[in-house]
């Protein structure tokens, strides 16, 4: 499989699952929009279309004019051409966008290592088999899917935000939350100013040692629900072809 991967931050990358993929013989390009690379004019040349987390916020288009047509190609390819598709973070709430839903402002920001609950739908699925109903994952974010595209279902969910996961069709997958956590990506990510400024705000000085300490803790875990969930997206998405 052939995977266009769609960035908006150098330091927020695919993560585990690039081991994954380089195991299983896979390929993908890397775009990196917040630098001004370009999106691709022909998708017929990828398998899949995977878009990954940022600072930024879905509504900023002025700010980063990018993200209109990033939103147009993601309207494209799913809703279109079919194309399997994983969004996480910023990716699941473009997904949602993308396809007529509605994104704004949490009422109250995640960040931390924090529960998550599968929802009916979400346990009897494909993406989260093998997954126990409630688990612990890496939250950093400010923004949430409010209201989901028409013919998409929620599949996980917390207090704090009601659609942590969601499939649209039987194309496309995506969650608010983060498995695919490596050693060093507390690190990286406290590097992001805007992640930096969350991350004060919810802990205070030394927030990211703080939160690298509980990531370390989780890593067994995460490494384990990461590659769970990979397999299950793959297996997802060749049912989708």
């Amino acid at each position: 499989m052939h995977i266009l991967v769609l960035q908006h931050a150098r330091a927020e990358h695919p993560g585990k699952f690039r081991e994954f993929l380089r195991e299983d013989g896979h390929s993908w390009d890397a775009i990196e929009l917040d630098e001004g690379e370009q999106l691709p004019k022909d998708l017929d040349a990828y398998d899949a279309l995977w878009v990954l987390g940022g600072p930024m916020d879905v509504w900023e288009e002025e700010r980063h004019p990018w993200l209109r047509p990033e939103k147009e190609l993601i309207r494209t390819a799913v809703a279109e051409m079919g194309m399997p598709f994983l969004g996480l973070c910023l990716g699941h709430q473009l997904l949602a966008e993308a396809l007529g839903g509605r994104c704004g402002k949490a009422d109250v920001p995640e960040i931390g290592v924090l529960g998550v609950n599968l929802t009916e739908d979400g346990e009897t699925g494909v993406f989260f088999d093998g997954l126990p109903e409630s688990f612990r994952c890496l939250q950093w974010h400010g923004a949430e899917v409010q209201e989901m595209p028409a013919g998409a279902i929620c599949l996980a969910t917390t207090e704090a935000c009601r659609i942590q996961a969601m499939q649209w069709q039987t194309r496309a997958l995506s969650v608010q939350f983060h498995v695919e956590v490596e050693s060093d990506t507390v690190a990286n990510w406290a590097a992001i100013p805007e992640y930096s400024d969350a991350l004060e705000k919810a802990f205070g000085e030394g927030g990211a040692k703080r939160l690298a300490d509980e990531c370390a803790r989780e890593m067994s875990n995460f490494n384990m629900m990461a590659e769970r969930v990979y397999i299950n997206w793959m297996q997802a998405a060749a049912r989708m072809q």
